[in-house]
């Protein structure tokens, strides 16, 4: 009877530990979900009833005006093809280098692969600086150029890391057989390394993809001309625009044009733009990503 009273204890704390851990989980993801969601919301509202307040949930008046107005402006379709381009490019160049770089680091019998390891990692501490970096890629030609969008981040000392964490905790007997039958270090790489480093692989895959779509600072400082612009740079260009066209009511046409929307809604617009193709893609990464992120967690 006492044994059968403790189990039944055991299972209303159990119960009770269920429920409160499932609260939590729920708050937790309302937290997290709910400013994104707040930005859809007041992008479909109707900008000049936003500034009244009160809207959270759900749209109170109905518009695709934000939208309109932001896809109406020129070349922002020809930005959103540089960025989709520049995601591709850098995505796959530097996952192809990286990737690379840390099998070579791997690799037991090759000489200075601790010394390349101590170099890159010196790398994430310390840089040349803004202005030297801007000096290096003006000489070297990259200024105005798409090239400067990806050449420069073909290694990454912190994917790298990543990267061969994973590479070694494969079994070694695998290369070494391959070696036996003759296989040369390329094959080895693209054969067995990247099949099997698909998880971590994908990982660092989303990382460099938001890390190339979001970035726009390096636009602005080493494509001065405009003729790379890529999407980020036109909204941001966009938002300035609203904002400065807001301010000039004594221009009958702005005002017009702008009378129903604000810098809120329109920023609200820009943000779910930027952010949605992101969101549509981690799903597929999903199950890689948590896996890749997970490397080194546990030690057998």
């Amino acid at each position: 009877m006492q044994s059968k009273g403790m189990f039944i204890r055991q299972s209303k704390l159990s119960y009770a530990f269920d429920i409160l851990n499932t609260v939590i989980m729920v708050l937790f993801a309302f937290v997290m979900l709910y400013p994104f969601w707040n930005q859809l919301v007041i992008s479909l509202n109707e900008g000049a009833d936003t500034v009244k307040g009160g809207v959270y949930f759900w749209p109170r008046v109905w518009t695709f005006d934000n939208y309109v107005y932001v896809f109406g402006r020129s070349h922002i379709f020809r930005g959103a093809v540089i960025s989709v381009l520049r995601v591709v490019v850098g995505t796959i160049t530097c996952l192809f280098c990286t990737g690379l770089l840390a099998y070579i680091t791997t690799i037991r019998n090759f000489p200075g692969r601790r010394f390349m390891r101590i170099v890159f990692i010196i790398t994430m501490y310390f840089g040349g600086g803004l202005i030297p970096t801007y000096l290096l890629f003006s000489q070297l030609g990259l200024m105005e150029t798409f090239t400067v969008y990806w050449l420069p981040g073909l290694f990454g000392a912190y994917y790298m890391m990543l990267i061969a964490s994973y590479m070694q905790g494969l079994p070694e007997g695998l290369t070494e057989s391959a070696r036996i039958d003759g296989a040369s270090e390329m094959r080895i790489y693209f054969s067995i390394m990247i099949p099997l480093c698909r998880p971590v692989l994908a990982a660092v895959s989303v990382m460099l993809i938001v890390n190339h779509w979001n970035s726009w600072f390096d636009v602005m400082l080493y494509n001065s001309s405009g003729n790379w612009d890529t999407l980020q740079v036109y909204l941001r260009k966009i938002l300035l625009e609203a904002e400065q066209a807001s301010k000039l009511l004594s221009d009958q046409k702005k005002f017009e044009a702008m009378k129903n929307l604000t810098t809120t809604s329109i920023r609200a617009a820009t943000t779910m733009i930027v952010s949605i193709p992101v969101i549509c893609i981690y799903p597929f990464f999903q199950k890689y990503f948590v896996g890749g992120i997970t490397i080194g967690a546990v030690k057998e």
